[in-house]
């Protein structure tokens, strides 16, 4: 490659490839299993054959894989006591989109100081996601960079596409090749017809680069996506978890694409950025599951062991606080899903 060609790329720094990186943390088939037991369970609750609410809590983003085992120990205990009428599933964010610079998540640099180790990223999000499945609890997280999920992706059971890379077509292309049920987040101007558009293009079969299971690039064909669904975020305009937006939500989905469950995130845009909000936001969607609205399909909440939000380069860091979004803390995230578990025939 010539010196014109190289100006701006300082390194080419080699991965190991996902089949080596899956060898060496490897996950068991009755793992896997579990897993696709898991996708097929939050299938049957986007299609309907499940009545119970689906609810997906968890950190903003995980940036230690022993606070991100302690949580998950707190939530499968809850999962298992009140599974008849909730299906908990637990975030597990290992990419940050930036809309300038700032700390992109534990695999884009693990270590939290600009060395961008990714390699070490890679294995710390397998084992933060072996030890999640170890519990018997699902895994949900978004997958910003499209290499990532050759990865990770046989450890998660639900995958989300933000609100800007909804209208990225490689996003879009990606989702149509992924085994698990995926939620589009409405644009950050509060715009549906971002969603809508990456939920029809997410359903058809495409064709598009990508590597392999030994790191090689290839042509990625894919069969498409079946299992997509609509996030309710909020966004510039204000938030959208009232009555009436969802309404409008779900009869544009029914309009355009197919009728499917909204999921509502309770945090970002319909919080106004507090994390204090979020619980009012799940009461107020809460009661509209209540009043008989069933075409929703749940609510998405940011929480971690401790409230509020850190510098992620402060140090020390304060244990259990988040070091992006601001979350609720544990004692809050048990009682808001006691009270739902406690409101529902």
């Amino acid at each position: 490659m010539s010196m014109i060609e190289n100006i701006r790329v300082s390194e080419f720094v080699r991965l190991p490839s996902p089949k080596d990186l899956k060898q060496a943390w490897p996950a068991s088939p009755e793992l896997l299993s579990s897993i696709a037991k898991h996708r097929e369970e939050i299938r049957n609750l986007l299609l309907g054959h499940d009545p119970r609410l689906l609810c997906i809590v968890g950190p903003c983003s995980i940036h230690d894989v022993e606070l991100g085992k302690q949580y998950a120990q707190k939530l499968a205990a809850l999962r298992h006591e009140l599974k008849d009428k909730l299906c908990l599933v637990m975030r597990v964010y290992f990419e940050k989109p930036r809309t300038t610079v700032g700390w992109k998540g534990l695999i884009n640099d693990p270590h939290i100081d600009g060395t961008h180790d990714i390699t070490t990223g890679l294995k710390k999000a397998r084992e933060c996601l072996l030890n999640i499945a170890s519990l018997d609890l699902p895994a949900a997280t978004e997958f910003l960079d499209p290499i990532v999920p050759q990865y990770i992706a046989d450890l998660i059971s639900w995958v989300a596409i933000g609100a800007r890379t909804t209208e990225s077509q490689t996003h879009r292309e990606m989702a149509s090749g992924l085994s698990m049920p995926v939620g589009f987040k409405n644009a950050t101007d509060g715009g549906l017809q971002v969603a809508i558009d990456a939920m029809t293009s997410a359903r058809h079969a495409h064709h598009f680069l990508g590597i392999d299971h030994e790191g090689l690039t290839s042509i990625v064909k894919t069969r498409g996506n079946p299992d997509v669904h609509m996030i309710l975020r909020g966004g510039t305009q204000g938030p959208n978890y009232h009555k009436e937006d969802v309404q409008a939500c779900l009869q544009s989905l029914e309009n355009q694409v197919v009728s499917r469950p909204v999921l509502v995130d309770c945090s970002h845009g319909n919080s106004n950025k507090d994390y204090r909000r979020q619980g009012m936001v799940f009461e107020d969607v809460l009661r509209q599951v209540q009043e008989g609205e069933k075409r929703i399909l749940g609510m998405m909440v940011e929480s971690h062991l401790q409230a509020g939000k850190q510098d992620p380069y402060a140090s020390p860091r304060k244990p259990g606080v988040s070091i992006t979004d601001g979350c609720i803390d544990w004692k809050e995230t048990e009682e808001i899903l006691r009270r739902a578990w406690a409101s529902l025939p």
